[in-house]
């Protein structure tokens, strides 16, 4: 059906407009009960059988369009538009042309003038007014108020009386004059539909950007969210929801060695491959980074067991992106609803764990959640993930413990040693979140950070006090280490014969290339190298044969342990002679008394390290025990 302003742009914006038509229920009735009184009104006030027919009819057309009309306007939304649109057409045309029809034979039959004035004035206010009602579909208000005024028009004419003739002519331009309004108000309020229609549409393709990640097409965190909480609705009483939280192993070694692009390629792949497991209606998300999660609906414990699997296995298989064979496991952790949490947030925190615990456990894995999953686990997870942030929180401060010549008692060093002061759990010891940082990788960005805030401090000190860093073997093995140690010295304006870098035996487990090369590096520009708890773990005298160490540290249990002793000292005496032929200091750490200090010494040792001494303070603590020293350096000298 063709209608004026048929070129509306779509259905939903016809269906829009039709709308229009059924949201004015009072409107349309008041019209009803208007028309329908005038009928019976000029039926009983003339008594002719014809106007009375007419009069009747336009009564029960009034009634029966009115019910129609309640009808649709209820379910508007379950009809077609162009149904409604025809229904109400037909109903609209049927009134009007009987309004104009009654208004017609009381001019044309002459009965008393008032109902003329009655039935014309009833006709014509509502042809005028029903029009501006209708204006959104203008065909049917056109054709309502061209049938309405047409018969009053050639009754007029047939009446031949100068009055009616002028009328018919008025009443032309009454319907020029209303149908300029209608088309008027109806292209306003198309394009007020329309532009709200492309609004919603814009709205709802921005809506579902912000919910799809760019490179896979999966969701992305906010669209995950929305889709788990329709998914959770929808889950049938009897039936779980499984989520498979999944970690790329190495997947950073793609992005390194091959580049960005190409590891865009690989997630855009695995995001294939997940889609192609994955059930119908299971929500497929990329959660950042390389980790994804697959959210689905199983029966039991088991059908989400082979899923896991069967994800697992097809994410193993080699990829191939031009001619490059790719081979990318991954870690995976399962938990299950209402099993392992009752709610969302539940679930995910239990399969984010149980993915940490697959990572933990060696990677390349599946590990389901359950209870023996410690709050060990969830401290270290916890750990893991505020540590990455601390240092830009300021949480982390780096103290400073002496290291002093036992001949003299004079400062030699300090030892950096990093101090979490977190805002709710208070201070976290280092064995808490060191192990968990070189777990992570975070010791990478830790340990620079170390050495660059330590170098800074040290560089206000006098020039025979040096500084000693832990050096973690993750560190070393980081791209650049050397460099990054050498800058954060130069913008310090730290001579990097001051910097003394303490390493531990596991160092040299792999004796890798990449470990002399490092160590040759550095000692190449005057950083000086110790080797720390010796004594403990993998101790060989090839590493201190091999390694330009400086310094050797006896392990504190040698000093003050339990098994502290005559088989001990010993030890702590031969490594002394050792270090003194080969002109390297031996520190002893762990000296709490002076009668530890003492027997050391007594070993052999130039170094000692200790609570005896000073435990570790601020970097401010530290300069005032150096100016103290001077202070009394001074004072003995002038004495």
């Amino acid at each position: 059906m063709k209608h004026f302003g048929g070129n509306d742009r779509d259905d939903d914006v016809r269906l829009k407009l039709v709308e229009t038509l059924y949201n004015q229920p009072t409107s349309l009735m008041m019209a009803v009960l208007t028309g329908a009184m005038g009928g019976i009104t000029a039926a009983i006030a003339t008594q002719n059988p014809v106007i009375t027919a007419v009069g009747v009819a336009l009564a029960l057309t009034g009634i029966v369009r009115f019910v129609l009309y309640y009808r649709m306007h209820r379910n508007a939304l379950d009809h077609d538009a162009r149904k409604l649109e025809r229904i109400f057409e037909a109903g609209a045309y049927a009134f009007a042309g009987l309004c104009g029809l009654l208004a017609a034979l009381t001019i044309y039959l002459h009965p008393p003038g008032a109902i003329q004035v009655l039935t014309v004035s009833l006709s014509l206010v509502y042809g005028v007014g029903i029009s501006a009602r209708n204006a959104a579909r203008p065909l049917i208000a056109t054709g309502q108020l061209l049938l309405v005024c047409l018969p009053i028009a050639i009754a007029g004419l047939l009446a031949q009386d100068i009055v009616y003739a002028i009328l018919s002519a008025l009443l032309v331009l009454v319907f020029a004059a209303v149908v300029s309004v209608t088309l008027n108000l109806f292209r306003i309020l198309r394009d007020q539909i329309t532009a709200a229609e492309v609004s919603a549409r814009m709205a709802d393709n921005m809506r579902r950007l912000a919910r799809t990640d760019v490179v896979t097409g999966l969701l992305n965190r906010a669209g995950l969210n929305h889709d788990l909480v329709e998914l959770l609705m929808a889950l049938p009483e009897e039936r779980m929801l499984a989520m498979f939280w999944l970690d790329l192993d190495k997947f950073k070694e793609v992005n390194d060695t091959l580049g960005h692009p190409v590891g865009d390629r690989v997630l855009a792949e695995v995001a294939a491959r997940l889609r192609a497991q994955a059930p119908d209606k299971a929500a497929v998300a990329r959660f950042g980074g390389d980790e994804f999660i697959v959210v689905a609906e199983v029966g039991d414990r088991f059908e989400s067991e082979r899923l896991a699997r069967a994800i697992a296995e097809d994410i193993s298989r080699s990829i191939r992106i031009d001619q490059r064979r790719i081979d990318i496991a991954t870690s995976m952790g399962v938990a299950l609803l209402p099993n392992d949490g009752h709610d969302i947030d539940t679930l995910m925190q239990s399969a984010d764990l149980a993915l940490y615990h697959a990572k933990v456990g060696g990677r390349n894995q599946v590990c389901f959640f359950d209870t023996a999953m410690t709050r060990d686990l969830v401290r270290r997870k916890e750990i893991e993930v505020e540590l990455r942030s601390a240092i830009q929180r300021d949480e982390l401060s780096i103290f400073f413990q002496p290291i002093v010549d036992l001949e003299t008692g004079r400062i030699r060093s300090f030892e950096a040693l990093v101090r979490w002061f977190h805002p709710e759990k208070g201070e976290l010891r280092p064995d808490e979140f060191i192990p968990v940082a070189e777990e992570t990788g975070a010791i990478i960005t830790l340990g620079n950070w170390i050495t660059a805030q330590a170098a800074k401090a040290c560089a206000q000190w006098p020039e025979d006090v040096t500084l000693a860093v832990n050096l973690s073997p993750m560190q070393l093995r980081a791209p650049g280490a050397a460099l990054g140690i050498l800058t954060a010295l130069r913008d310090a304006g730290l001579a990097p014969h001051r910097l003394e870098l303490e390493v531990t035996e596991s160092l040299f487990l792999d004796d890798s290339a990449d470990t002399v090369r490092f160590i040759d590096e550095l000692s190449a520009e005057g950083v000086r190298f110790a080797l720390d708890d010796f004594g403990t773990g993998y101790s060989s005298l090839h590493y201190v044969n091999k390694y330009p160490f400086k310094k050797i540290k006896v392990d504190r249990s040698f000093v003050s342990g339990p098994n502290a002793g005559r088989k001990s000292d010993a030890i702590i005496r031969a490594v002394a002679g050792m270090g003194s032929t080969l002109d390297m200091d031996i520190v002893a750490e762990g000296l709490e008394t002076i009668e530890q200090v003492q027997a050391v010494k007594a070993a052999g040792c130039t170094l000692g390290q200790g609570y005896y001494f000073s435990r570790a303070v601020p970097d401010y603590l530290a300069a005032m025990l150096l100016a103290q020293e001077r202070e009394r350096d001074e004072k003995a000298r002038r004495a």
